[in-house]
């Protein structure tokens, strides 16, 4: 199955689609809009506002159902955990219609509780196409998330981190930055071994 890339500049996070499951709302309405009928689902990997910015506005128009994990639905009101102050703005104001928890799936799509970046970060895992959608937790330059927002933890990250490091990934679709479409599992590696070296 392939994977729709919906990409708008440095400011705000990358966004996916993967079957019927739109991953992360930061991008505007109108870069969804030509996918709006095929889309029932919208999954945020973590509440923090430059994923979450269009929420709203997005599954208002695509009639979907709106999924977070349980650690960090309540980042969907409040501007601390959320960041929405860093934007100038507010936070989304919307309550999930999922509170997501580990190894739940959506689809094809199987939720990993993977915190660090924020208590109720989540990577989503394809084993038959070999994809994973991992947020802010990896990318793709072997580089991994801020663990220095409210709730990150670098312990947290770490062994989140180790645990990706188990899986098969062929194409890897992070929050920020270029995805890759061979290798993924190369990348996640080179996060781990750099966390683990002390960096950051």
């Amino acid at each position: 199955m392939q994977v729709q890339w919906i990409s708008e500049g440095d400011l705000f996070a990358n966004s996916y689609i993967y079957g019927s499951v739109l991953v992360d709302a930061g991008v505007t309405p109108m870069a969804v809009r030509p996918y709006k009928d095929a889309i029932d689902t919208i999954v945020l990997t973590h509440c923090h506002f430059d994923h979450t910015a269009h929420i709203k506005e997005i599954a208002h128009m695509c009639n979907a159902r709106v999924a977070i994990h349980r650690n960090d639905a309540t980042g969907l009101l409040d501007e601390m955990r959320c960041l929405s102050m860093h934007f100038g703005a507010r936070p989304p104001g919307i309550v999930p219609d999922i509170m997501l928890a580990e190894g739940d799936t959506i689809g094809t799509l199987r939720v990993l509780h993977t915190p660090g970046h924020t208590p109720g970060s989540i990577c989503l895992y394809a084993e038959k196409d070999r994809v994973l959608i991992s947020g802010d937790t990896v990318f793709t330059d072997g580089g991994f998330g801020r663990y220095d927002f409210f709730g990150g933890s670098r312990a947290d990250l770490t062994r989140s981190l180790d645990r990706l490091t188990g899986f098969d990934v062929e194409e890897l679709y992070p929050g920020h930055g270029m995805p890759v479409d061979c290798g993924g599992s190369r990348h996640i590696a080179a996060a781990r071994d750099l966390i683990k070296s002390g960096y950051g």
